[in-house]
């Protein structure tokens, strides 16, 4: 019996979050970047990099995957499990490796790039043991680190990618909207975060009939579950005064988008409702600043200053934003783009970014509980775009 160690299987048509016109742009500027660096052969192993230059978003479950990218090709590298959707959801070739035989999935990669290449590797996701096994197969003149270069490509978004980003904040809206309507006394946090998911699964599947539909979630935070952004839904039910923390997070074909809003059952306490009011000025105030020429860091600095004068600094929690595009709570991050401290990136016309002041007050003091407004803001050359529709603030967010 012949038994491979890798093969191609393509069938079925090919469906891709955007044209092909879209990945031959972005290959492009990869290959302007390897050619100013002396590469010869990429080798992404990364979720966001490979869906980010061919639209393939792997499932790894314990198997290595990853995309070649030379001069003249790109092919995604994929396990025999996944037969052939991954030549579906990419763009340009598609090898898949067997387990025939331990490596298969390096012997395939130096199928596209050859032995003694200068290849570019992402230095922040290859693993140790993973990064000796490139050694031994490929036998590499050198490796260099491409991944600060992808980084900066990706901060900068089409406006394809605007576009698609735009529309999921429209779909977080709707899951905004529908969490909403489902907060009651007595309901529990996971009742309200599955009317919030339902909403937006249904919405994904209208407006995006061709996508593959995964990873779609809402964090809904009651009670002292408040006290941190990332803090998992429980069975907790929800009394009237509580303060709640709604999170909708639908993933479109790898594009994370967010909508995040303090909330009340019922009523807010007076000592509750200053901070809240305190928050969402600095929400009001952080969104004024996004403009192209401001730093990051110089954005931060003015959010501190703001809190700093109403004796609040000490309760933030986090940085004030982030970017947004192929990103996503277990895969991704452009950490260049963050309004933090350490983060000088001047901000461009394209990016995306969120902000999104939190403060946590702890429990036992007055208005204890975790406070956040998030809207997504598309820079733009007068300043930018707010494409996030729920309101914010005690007007509205005061409910059941």
């Amino acid at each position: 019996m012949d038994r491979p160690d890798f093969y191609r299987f393509h069938q079925g048509d090919r469906v891709l979050p955007f044209e092909a016109s879209e990945y031959e742009a972005r290959l492009a500027d990869l290959r302007a970047a390897m050619e100013d660096n002396g590469m010869t052969a990429c080798v992404f192993t990364s979720m966001h990099n490979i869906a980010y230059y061919s639209g393939f978003l792997y499932c790894a479950f314990g198997r290595p995957y990853g995309l070649v990218v030379t001069e003249t090709d790109c092919v995604t590298i994929s396990a025999g499990i996944d037969a052939a959707q991954p030549w579906r959801r990419s763009f340009g070739d598609s090898i898949t490796y067997t387990d025939w035989q331990r490596h298969n999935y390096w012997r395939a990669i130096k199928s596209v790039t050859g032995a003694g290449a200068v290849i570019g590797i992402e230095a922040d996701h290859l693993t140790l043991a993973q990064r000796d096994l490139l050694e031994d197969f490929l036998e590499p003149a050198v490796t260099l680190d491409i991944a600060p270069a992808t980084m900066a490509q990706r901060m900068r978004k089409s406006e394809a990618e605007i576009a698609l980003i735009r529309a999921g904040a429209n779909v977080a809206d709707v899951g905004g909207y529908a969490i909403r309507d489902a907060v009651r006394e007595g309901a529990r946090e996971i009742d309200v975060a599955m009317a919030g998911r339902d909403a937006m699964e249904l919405e994904i599947a209208k407006r995006f009939p061709d996508a593959e539909y995964r990873d779609t979630w809402v964090w809904f935070q009651s009670g002292i579950n408040t006290d941190g952004a990332h803090n998992p839904v429980t069975a907790r039910k929800l009394q009237r005064g509580d303060i709640l923390s709604l999170n909708t997070f639908p993933m479109i074909s790898g594009y994370y988008t967010a909508l995040e809003r303090t909330m009340f059952v019922g009523e807010v306490d007076e000592a509750s409702l200053k901070i809240w009011e305190a928050n969402v000025a600095a929400h009001e105030y952080g969104m004024s600043l996004l403009k192209p020429g401001v730093s990051c860091a110089e954005v931060t600095e003015k959010i501190n200053a703001f809190f700093a004068e109403r004796d609040l600094l000490q309760y933030r929690t986090f940085g004030y934003g982030h970017s947004f595009g192929v990103l996503s709570h277990y895969y991704g991050r452009e950490a260049g783009l963050e309004l933090r401290e350490d983060i000088d990136t001047v901000l461009e016309p394209g990016m995306v970014i969120s902000m999104e002041p939190m403060l946590t007050i702890p429990e036992g003091q007055p208005g204890a509980g975790g406070y956040r407004e998030h809207d997504i803001l598309v820079i733009n050359e007068e300043g930018n775009e707010n494409i996030t529709g729920y309101p914010y603030g005690p007007e509205f967010n005061v409910v059941g």
